[in-house]
């Protein structure tokens, strides 16, 4: 068996798929290494499984809804049940298939996938380990690092009895009440899929407001909509210990609180996966328990290559995908092109959902103080809500450079808020004014025209 190649990438996610299919089809002999499941964090365990989590927990708010519409359950004692273990049991079920999709997509592309874990073991060869205790000693003349991320456990007393955003996705159900540590968006989105298939929720945070990184008027509405949902937010709140039995937990807080639950989710950040990568043997440069790279993604030892979460800078799936891409236009299409990590829209799927690209108003503010800055906002209530009355006022936000009327933010709240921004996040590539903005003919009725139609 010929173990040399031109390209061996450690990591079958996004960013490795992308690259070894792309250099595959550039006529290079790649091979692609991977210990778990191929399709990585978004495929397997995060992007994807959540997103159809998010659209099994809104139902219930559509049901809520339906008699507005004038849909009714009837027959004695009708009602609607929520199943979670079936739920869950289909997204694993969909989970599974996208893998066994990515791994024949690495056959048609002529990439050899390797089971197992890649260790370094000089900077030209690699040891591979698989599950049956077998060893293969691998040779390479150019190497890609796109291990991406693992969720990290704060250090404190139990914190083995909680999940991490990994564990719920093999639940086979959800108890009756549940505590959320943390304040970012796996936090805030696990939180509104909880609550949404009945679950009570504590959420707990450190700091004074949600979400931060995004626009904080945002963040603000994002929080109104989930304390209207019932979800309990509690700031200034440091966790301590849990203690318990796994469905019988304590949580306790450096303040002497004590919250009782089923379960404690742990969603308090992801840290690079370098764990077990020997990058010592290697001569890879780490820094802050990161890959620093340079723009064409090189490490400090020029034939090896590091993508994505794994590099800590914009931890999204589009952008891995597109620096695993730049990196083989350039190495094997002679192709030279590097990643543009300026204006990279983002979603955080909580209920109400929220879409950013740009500049947030307390970052323009910074960047160009008060008089460069010109805000356009508009706040109502959807169209999707007058019948029913319900849910919170849809945000639409504008952040302007004052003097030449460029948009350098484009933020909303709300329904479809991800499908708007993307479309508004080539307007914001492209260098679109206020101006191009207005004269732009609004699509009647929609919640987007409201981007077009703000006053001056």
């Amino acid at each position: 068996m010929d173990d040399s190649f031109d390209l061996i990438v450690i990591g079958a996610g996004s960013g490795g798929l992308a690259a070894a299919k792309r250099a595959a089809s550039y006529g290079a002999r790649v091979a692609i290494l991977e210990g778990d499941r191929v399709g990585g964090t978004c495929v397997i365990r995060g992007c994807v499984p959540k997103k159809l989590l998010v659209y099994g927990s809104a139902c219930g708010h559509q049901l809520a809804d339906a008699a507005s519409y004038g849909w009714r359950l009837e027959g004695e004692g009708a009602h609607w049940r929520c199943d979670p273990a079936l739920l869950l049991a289909n997204v694993r079920a969909e989970v599974d298939r996208l893998n066994q999709l990515h791994i024949a997509g690495l056959a048609k592309a002529g990439v050899q996938l390797i089971s197992g874990w890649g260790r370094f073991e000089d900077p030209h060869h690699l040891r591979v380990s698989d599950s049956q205790g077998g060893d293969r000693r691998l040779q390479a003349d150019r190497v890609l690092i796109a291990v991406g991320g693992r969720p990290h456990r704060p250090a404190i007393a139990g914190a083995q009895l909680g999940w991490v955003s990994d564990d719920l996705f093999e639940l086979q159900g959800f108890p009756e009440r549940v505590v959320v540590v943390g304040a970012g968006y796996i936090a805030c989105e696990f939180a509104g899929i909880l609550s949404g298939l009945g679950v009570a929720v504590t959420q707990l945070v450190r700091g004074d407001h949600l979400l931060r990184g995004f626009d904080r008027e945002a963040s603000a509405v994002v929080q109104e909509g989930m304390e209207a949902a019932g979800i309990d937010l509690r700031f200034g709140v440091n966790p301590a210990a849990i203690d318990g039995e796994p469905g019988d937990l304590q949580l306790r807080t450096e303040d002497g609180s004590v919250f009782g639950c089923g379960g404690v989710l742990l969603a308090t950040g992801r840290r690079p996966f370098l764990a077990g990568l020997n990058l010592e043997a290697a001569g890879v440069a780490q820094e802050g328990g990161r890959i620093p790279v340079a723009a064409d993604q090189s490490t400090n030892v020029a034939h090896i290559h590091a993508v994505g979460d794994v590099t800590d800078r914009i931890n999204l799936t589009p952008v891995a995908v597109d620096e695993g891409r730049a990196f083989a236009d350039t190495i094997y299409g002679h192709r030279p092109r590097q990643v543009d990590h300026s204006l990279v829209p983002s979603a955080v799927f909580t209920q109400p959902e929220l879409a950013s690209v740009g500049l947030g108003e307390e970052e323009a503010l910074e960047r160009y103080g008060s008089e460069g800055v010109k805000v356009y906002r508009a706040r109502f209530r959807s169209m999707a809500q007058a019948l029913p009355k319900s849910g919170g006022r849809v945000l639409l936000k504008l952040v302007t450079e004052a003097g030449s009327g460029r948009i350098v933010g484009a933020h909303m709240v709300g329904e479809h808020s991800a499908e708007i921004i993307q479309m508004a996040a080539i307007a914001l590539v492209m260098g679109a004014t206020k101006a191009d903005f207005d004269r732009t003919m609004a699509l009647h009725p929609s919640v987007a025209e409201e981007f077009v139609t703000m006053a001056n």
